[in-house]
């Protein structure tokens, strides 16, 4: 009997959990409907040109709390809502103030470069405010205000998560990133040539490191899913793009050079995807 009484609890708690993913999911989409898909770019000018007095911004915040509470579907939902709709506008208005005084935290600020960063401290605010008033309408809802019950099965579904295999995976994913480049920078430093072209000079800043740990991740995800063609593929469009740069640069040494570094990626990626499906750690 207390085996049977375990399951039933067990199941339940997967119901909740996936309640939380699911008030998640569809606050999320709100929010992505709101400040993206329905959101004129008149109004976006507007927000940012003089925040909370023009009408752009109380239509836009109004627009996120009824995509909230309609998506959600539920009636009693209308105070999260409405807190949902303070909470935006309140961000927003931060990063209006935020972008017309250039206030961000660099040595030289710019207009062009307040507006990027502020932007991702919106996002990241934004999404903040959408986990706060998920866990506060699940607790409320359905664990009677209590917090202690929805953060213990929270901590039961992470715990649940973090497996063997899924240690092992986000291991490989991040040692295909930073790490793998200094190790490749570093076996094939002795063969660097020198450049005299105008290949390295007319190169965006660190483009080459990001577009090494890209390719890594890439040729790791389309392996472990099973999609070798993928990676074929992903060499070949590398080597059309790459084929003029080292045509119109006429140096065989820089050439072997690139190709040692590719090889040395892909080989890197292939060999941690192979290790993760096969490798056991218990």
């Amino acid at each position: 009997m207390q085996q049977l009484n375990l399951a039933v609890s067990t199941s339940a708690d997967t119901a909740n959990s996936m309640s939380i993913i699911m008030t998640l999911v569809l606050l999320l989409l709100a929010h992505l409907l709101g400040d993206f898909v329905l959101q004129p770019s008149r109004w976006v000018r507007q927000k940012s040109r003089s925040g909370y007095k023009s009408n752009a911004f109380w239509w836009h915040i109004v627009l996120h709390g009824v995509l909230a509470w309609l998506l959600i579907a539920n009636f009693s939902f209308w105070p999260f809502a409405l807190v949902l709709t303070i909470l935006h506008g309140a961000i927003d208005q931060l990063k209006s103030e935020k972008e017309r005084t250039f206030q961000l935290p660099a040595k030289v600020a710019t207009a062009a470069k307040s507006k990027r960063r502020w932007f991702w401290y919106d996002q990241l605010l934004h999404l903040l405010s959408i986990l706060l008033i998920a866990l506060l309408w699940q607790t409320v809802s359905y664990y009677n205000g209590n917090p202690k019950i929805l953060l213990k099965i929270i901590l039961s579904g992470l715990s649940s998560w973090w497996s063997p295999q899924h240690i092992l995976l986000i291991t490989a994913a991040v040692f295909l990133t930073s790490p793998s480049a200094i190790l490749i920078r570093n076996l094939i430093t002795v063969w660097t040539p020198s450049y005299n072209t105008q290949l390295e000079t007319d190169s965006l800043k660190n483009a080459g490191t990001y577009i090494g740990m890209l390719e890594r991740l890439f040729v790791f995800t389309f392996i472990i899913c099973g999609h070798f063609e993928a990676v074929g593929f992903l060499l070949a469009a590398k080597s059309i793009f790459r084929f003029g740069d080292l045509r119109a640069a006429r140096d065989r040494k820089l050439t072997e050079y690139v190709l040692i570094g590719t090889l040395l990626s892909f080989g890197l990626a292939i060999f941690a995807a192979l290790l993760l499906l096969q490798g056991r750690l218990v």
